[in-house]
């Protein structure tokens, strides 16, 4: 059973660029073809500062930070149990490219079922942008299979 004391562990936060070919690749990857996300002028005349991310870029970005592994190593997980649950997203501004995001995420919550044979960290990370602007709450529930 992973210990609940690790409910309330905070991981330092983390910052990366956003890049305008990363996020046309991306759109491209997702078979978006809005031109906002792949032609700078069409997302200026949109009204963003420059191309923005498409909705699931910043769990993308996110992924990259390395508070997923920092936890399940202070909980003593092996990677090998786990199962992504869920994602959830909110969204409050924009990301676009020419930002800096930090993430900085919480273990919130250590729950189980099945007597323990299934039990599920769940993990809050606040996204703010280089002006201190909360852009994005994210939320991912990991499975560990025991």
């Amino acid at each position: 059973m992973i210990d609940r004391k690790h409910i309330g562990r905070t991981t330092p936060p983390e910052t990366f660029d956003v890049e305008k070919g990363r996020l046309r690749f991306f759109a491209k990857a997702i078979g978006e073809t809005d031109p906002v996300y792949t032609d700078e002028e069409a997302a200026k005349a949109a009204g963003y500062r420059s191309l923005p991310a498409p909705p699931t870029f910043g769990f993308c970005l996110e992924m990259e930070t390395n508070s997923l592994w920092d936890n399940l190593e202070a909980m003593g997980v092996p990677v090998g149990k786990i199962l992504h649950g869920s994602q959830t997203f909110t969204y409050h501004e924009a990301i676009c490219a020419g930002d800096q995001i930090t993430f900085e995420t919480k273990v919130s919550d250590i729950t189980d079922k099945k007597g323990g044979a299934l039990e599920f960290i769940t993990e809050d990370t606040t996204a703010t942008n280089q002006n201190g602007t909360l852009v994005a709450e994210l939320q991912r529930v990991i499975v560990v299979r025991n």
